[in-house]
């Protein structure tokens, strides 16, 4: 076995040398960073799930890193830039992309284009070049109070916004051509909700990058959905899945040293097996005590 490999695992179990991490005011702040995003991912995932908007996930985190890495250049908060940029790209995308046929051209359209300047500024970035490379796999333990504070009024407000339009945005993405005849606001609901997976892509890119944002939006939720139908259900065991995962990848990343996103991912993809393969057979064995009553 690779020697790093082995000290790393080594590492990666020795729990005296995490409960010592935990002493120290950024890993605490980090933990609590961890455990508003897995609420505001396992949230708002189920509802990315049914509008069938992962690529646009995938599209607006990316985007996040073109106004992260502006923000870098110009020497302001990485965290607003990243906010700004995933907002506009994610606004963009709904206007644009309202047509199911253009979404995926369209978001590939921009996407190359934003990801074209992201790597123009972090060239032109004469600073350290790690920092350029936390914005792409994540950097939680560098959160600090101001950043910590901006994520948790982003959270807030997000989360408040998802309450007052849950109902009709559920139902227009349920059935969005009743929707439409119940006189329900189909386009202003997708613009809103745009938004707020922009902003919540965007606070994601500070725990796994903007490579690897898709582990908390859409994994727990799309681990969810695999064991139950229940909108309440499934919103539930997505917010407890992100929850598992952010937090959980901090804690194993701390002795080694080793990048968050690594442990999240892999946890989040863990979960989503074992739902997957538990999903199924539980289907089956209700209709076949179904079928026996």
């Amino acid at each position: 076995m690779n020697e790093k490999l082995a000290d790393t695992l080594s590492q990666m179990f020795d729990w005296q040398a995490t409960i010592d991490l935990l002493q120290y005011g950024f890993v605490q702040q980090a933990l609590l960073a961890a455990a508003i995003l897995g609420l505001l991912a396992g949230a708002i995932g189920p509802l990315i799930i049914s509008r069938q908007m992962s690529f646009a996930v995938h599209g607006t985190s990316e985007l996040s890193l073109t106004g992260a890495s502006a923000a870098l250049l110009a020497g302001i908060s990485v965290g607003l830039g990243a906010i700004v940029g995933s907002v506009f790209a994610a606004v963009l995308f709904a206007l644009l992309g309202s047509k199911v046929r253009e979404r995926d051209s369209v978001i590939g359209v921009v996407l190359s284009f934003g990801l074209g300047l992201s790597v123009l500024f972090m060239w032109l970035y004469p600073g350290r070049t790690g920092t350029s490379f936390s914005l792409l796999v994540g950097q939680i333990v560098g959160v600090g109070n101001s950043g910590l504070q901006l994520l948790l009024v982003c959270a807030v407000a997000v989360l408040a916004v998802l309450v007052v339009v849950y109902r009709p945005l559920l139902f227009a993405s349920t059935d969005p051509d009743v929707a439409v005849a119940r006189g329900v606001p189909v386009r202003g609901l997708a613009i809103v909700f745009a938004v707020l997976v922009g902003v919540a892509a965007a606070l994601g890119v500070q725990i796994v990058g903007a490579l690897l944002v898709l582990s908390l939006l859409i994994t727990p939720a799309a681990a969810a959905a695999r064991i139950t139908s229940s909108p309440l259900r499934t919103t539930l065991l997505s917010i407890l899945f992100a929850e598992i995962a952010a937090v959980g990848g901090i804690l194993l990343s701390l002795a080694p040293g080793v990048p968050v996103s690594s442990f999240v991912t892999t946890i989040s993809f863990v979960i989503y097996l074992v739902c997957r393969f538990f999903g199924p057979r539980r289907a089956r064995n209700a209709g076949r005590v179904a079928v026996t009553a």
